[in-house]
């Protein structure tokens, strides 16, 4: 079965941007300096031999993917070289359909034996992680690319008009009464997505929070480094916590600095983000019941938690029906797609963390298994910068989040953007603390002008698959 409006990839172009941080940003047990930005082109094509092009771009978070004892170099560029083979890849793949359609079967029919051909001979294997990032930049300008073609909103092509499979054929129920028969993605949206959503704003882990924790390193520039400071400047009502996980008198001390700071500045939500370290729940409800017991106001002003526990939840099957009963428990480096939440709900998780990095495909087919059951969503930053703000910061418009979307790229890289914010300022600064996509509009993802204002390096790959 076919339509009309079925696309093909018919040529890709990578592009490497690396971006340098003006504050470290401590991820895990490492700390980033710089970031390598990939972006790609993609060029589709119609059964009538029209074409058209999309942009899709994510930071190689490679701490975040990639949590390893390995070189950051090493794994950096091995993350690089996959994205350059991915770039042939999708030239050549020869799937049809909706970009929902062609993008699964991208990551059922291709990206596993990529992976394990990139893997052979390796100092250390890349995981399906890091795979799935290297991926989302193509998968997101294939969408992007589907609604320039078509002239349309890409949001307004997830139905049974374009997609030739419902959601069924990509989903299974996991509960009584729960059915995907003739539904698509939009069924799950939100009925009138928000222009204006409030803004998370990260603490990481090597933040300095007050002038007492200030070393003479930070950067004098125009923007905040205290916490109290960009509380104050962006008027920012929502805080993501960073912690260590393995020292509980350091993450405690941590959580009342904050909320202390919180409470003063008139911020509202906290959330406490474990970062993937924690082997056992008794260390993080440990946690939660001294905050509720010490500093009720901290623990009411608490709204989840996220990801304490390892990555792989096959191999760490651990029980969190304890940790949610305390609070809501959100999957992040877990949730690599609808299968992994499905599992995350067996084992007591109540939400999960959607990421464009993961692919677009991937994020929309997560958040409509995940809302079908009732769980929680939240959309989380990879400290995106550039063109990869727009698509994310969409997804959390229109899935229904929690609270608002996580972003930080202006705390940890403000330049960057500088290009793309000429064009959508609303999106690259957080005012009232909120960021605003009111200036986003057109065809695909709404770029309009921020596609293309950016001068580009030479490609790094570039393939047609004519």
């Amino acid at each position: 079965m076919s339509l009309p409006t079925d696309i093909r990839a018919i040529g890709a172009a990578l592009y490497f941007l690396p971006v340098h941080t003006r504050m470290p940003l401590k991820f895990g047990g490492e700390t980033v300096t710089y970031v390598t930005c990939a972006r790609a082109r993609v060029t589709v094509r119609d059964a009538a031999g029209t074409t058209a092009e999309g942009w899709g771009e994510t930071p190689l978070s490679v701490t975040w993917v990639w949590p390893s004892a390995l070189g950051y170099e090493e794994r950096h560029e091995a993350m690089k070289s996959f994205c350059i083979k991915l770039a042939e890849a999708w030239a050549s793949f020869t799937a049809s359909g909706h970009p929902m359609e062609v993008g699964q079967d991208f990551i059922e029919q291709k990206l596993p034996g990529l992976l394990e051909a990139h893997n052979k001979g390796a100092a250390e294997r890349m995981p399906w992680l890091a795979a799935l990032v290297c991926n989302s930049l193509f998968d997101i300008a294939l969408h992007d690319a589907f609604g320039n073609l078509h002239e349309r909103d890409v949001y307004e092509t997830y139905n049974g008009e374009w997609m030739n499979r419902s959601l069924e054929d990509f989903l299974e129920p996991a509960a009584e009464g729960v059915s995907f028969a003739g539904k698509y993605p939009e069924d799950f949206f939100v009925a009138e997505p928000p222009k204006q959503m409030p803004a998370w704003h990260l603490v990481g882990g090597v933040d300095p929070l007050d002038a007492s924790e200030l070393t003479g390193s930070e950067p004098d520039d125009e923007h905040p480094v205290l916490l109290a400071d960009w509380i104050k400047t962006d008027g920012l009502k929502c805080l993501k916590i960073k912690l260590r996980g393995t020292d509980a008198e350091w993450d405690y001390a941590r959580l009342v600095k904050i909320g202390g700071i919180a409470v003063a500045g008139g911020v509202d939500w906290l959330t406490a983000d474990f970062n993937c370290t924690v082997t056992e729940p008794d260390y993080v409800n440990t946690i939660l019941d001294n905050l509720r017991d010490e500093h009720p106001k901290f623990f009411e002003m608490l709204l989840y938690v996220e990801q304490p526990f390892p990555y792989d939840l096959k191999q760490h099957a651990i029980d969190t029906h304890s940790v949610s009963e305390r609070k809501p428990l959100y999957l992040d480096e877990s949730a690599h797609d609808w299968q992994h939440v499905r599992l995350g709900r067996e084992l007591g998780w109540t939400g999960v963390a959607l990421k464009t990095c993961k692919t677009q495909t991937g994020a929309l087919l997560s958040a409509c298994w995940a809302k079908a059951h009732g769980m929680g969503l939240m959309v989380q930053d990879l400290t995106n910068p550039m063109l990869a703000q727009i698509p994310h910061c969409r997804l959390a418009a229109h899935v229904g989040t929690i609270m608002g979307v996580e972003t930080n790229a202006m705390q940890f890289y403000p330049a960057a953007s500088a290009a793309e914010a000429a064009v959508h300022p609303g999106l690259y600064q957080r005012r009232g603390g909120e960021v605003d996509l009111a200036t986003l509009g057109g065809s695909g993802f709404g770029y309009g002008a921020a596609a293309t204002v950016r001068e580009l390096p030479a490609p790094a790959a570039e393939h047609s698959g004519l």
